[in-house]
């Protein structure tokens, strides 16, 4: 097992490390001039030099690359080209709301994928069957930036019982959660289905039932426990896709997490805080990914015994 684990740790910082130098050097590639952006384009070349040269931009590139990985490795994301702040402050101040909402989103996902999942199952080929599979398609099938303005005209504007955006209040939680939650909730569902009927036709499902366990009893105590592996491996993979629909997510709802903080250091071409934002991002997605491997191998021993051979 320690094995296992060292392997997957090497990989997880391998990734980091890559991620680090792509979004970096992606972000310097990409046209735009923060200079420009903050003092305007009619501002006079000396003081545009001035700025450039305060902020570290008139460095090659390497020298730029090394500094931010330098950084990096004190743990310093370096100072805001906007607000000359900290960038590590400005993400303690983000990054609680994009965990609320992540959480609040997989709850929900949670919430309507199991029991759709298992009553699919359980029905196959009747009317609940074909309904929970319909809203799966439903759910795949309709973007963020589609669900988002939806829900808040149904539920914001035509009902009043949420607020339209921002954080205040106890429902302004739910309209971000359920448009976040709702494309995870759809792909679960339809594993949970697949994965409970392979599941429900092996021979220890007939011997439990032939005993004379109840039906609740064999489905959530001996099949849902088997089927729950593949499901596992799923849901750490759509995590990462679920941090980044935040962004589009916090957009529509002004909610103040990370991803409306990405946008808006792409608007002001602030290349510490896009770095910080992007990187957080991929080392929560790494990270996760990591985390389901390790939950993975403890649920089948058999993968960390391959591993270790």
């Amino acid at each position: 097992m320690i094995h296992f684990f060292l392997s997957r740790l090497l990989s997880a910082a391998i990734a980091v490390a890559g991620v680090s130098c792509l979004v970096f050097l992606l972000i310097h590639i990409v046209p735009g001039d923060p200079v420009e952006v903050m003092l305007g384009e009619s501002a006079p070349a000396a003081d545009r030099a001035a700025l450039r040269q305060s902020m570290g931009l008139d460095r090659p590139l390497q020298v730029q690359l090394g500094h931010y990985l330098s950084g990096l490795l004190h743990l310093d994301l370096g100072q805001s080209l906007h607000s000359r702040r900290p960038v590590r402050e400005v993400l303690q101040e983000r990054i609680p709301a994009t965990v609320k909402l992540g959480l609040a989103a997989l709850a929900v996902a949670l919430l309507i994928a199991l029991p759709l999942g298992i009553l699919a199952a359980l029905k196959q080929g009747s009317r609940w069957d074909m309904g929970a599979m319909g809203f799966s398609m439903l759910g795949v099938s309709i973007p963020n930036f589609v669900l988002g303005p939806i829900l808040i005209m149904v539920f914001s504007v035509w009902l009043g019982w949420f607020p339209v955006s921002g954080t205040g209040g106890s429902g302004a939680l739910v309209l971000p959660a359920l448009t976040l939650g709702t494309a995870l909730a759809a792909i679960l569902s339809r594993m949970v289905r697949s994965t409970l009927l392979e599941v429900l036709g092996e021979d220890y499902i007939r011997t439990a039932r032939a005993k004379g366990l109840g039906e609740s009893a064999v489905v959530l105590r001996h099949a849902l426990q088997n089927a729950a592996l593949p499901v596992v491996t799923i849901l750490g993979l759509q995590l990462g896709t679920l941090l980044g629909g935040a962004v589009i997510t916090e957009m529509v709802f002004a909610w103040p997490g990370i991803g409306q903080l990405t946008v808006e250091a792409i608007q002001r071409r602030d290349y510490p805080v896009l770095q910080a934002c992007i990187l957080v991002i991929s080392v929560a997605y790494v990270l996760v990914n990591t985390a389901t491997d390790l939950i993975y191998a403890l649920l089948d021993p058999r993968i960390r015994l391959g591993d270790g051979q």
